[in-house]
């Protein structure tokens, strides 16, 4: 089975991922309870396109227990997929899980999004300064970093 998930998992990495999807589904149809398995074949709708198809293969990944590694990546390949067909609170609500695991950017970049489709503009917009200021290499981002800071949990005062 080890051998077949990577190929499986080559066949994404060079392109191949029709072939690589197909081998997958049918691994979870013989596997079915294998959580690695069922977040790869996840991962492979994901890739196609095909979110929709993706969501009960995460969920059942994540339900079954993932390593960690897979089991953050999951968090964020489910969180944007629910994000990306609509279901924003869904999203939302585990990305904050996520997030509360593993204190990922990448999963605060996702929730960002998110909350901005949940009309949460300002704190959107917070979470997003808040990362720019936090990890950014660019001098000219560096030099404000402070303002960017100070500014990002202040987006609606106006100073008189």
């Amino acid at each position: 089975m080890e051998d077949i998930l990577n190929k499986a998992i080559k066949l994404r990495e060079i392109g191949e991922l029709e072939k690589a999807n197909t081998i997958l589904v049918e691994l979870t149809t013989r596997y079915p309870n294998h959580a690695v398995v069922n977040y790869q074949c996840a991962w492979s709708f994901d890739v196609l396109g095909l979110e929709k198809e993706a969501i009960p293969y995460y969920e059942k990944a994540i339900e079954l227990g993932l390593p960690e590694k897979d089991l953050k990546e999951a968090y964020l390949g489910l969180g944007s997929t629910y994000r990306t067909i609509g279901e924003y609170d869904k999203s939302k609500k585990l990305l904050l899980e996520g997030i509360d695991r593993y204190e990922n950017n990448g999963l605060k970049v996702f929730l960002s999004m998110a909350l901005y489709n949940l009309g949460e503009h300002t704190e959107a917009m917070r979470l997003l300064l808040s990362i720019i200021a936090e990890t950014s290499a660019d001098e000219s981002v560096i030099t404000y970093k402070k303002a960017i800071e100070y500014y990002s949990i202040r987006l609606d005062e106006v100073w008189e």
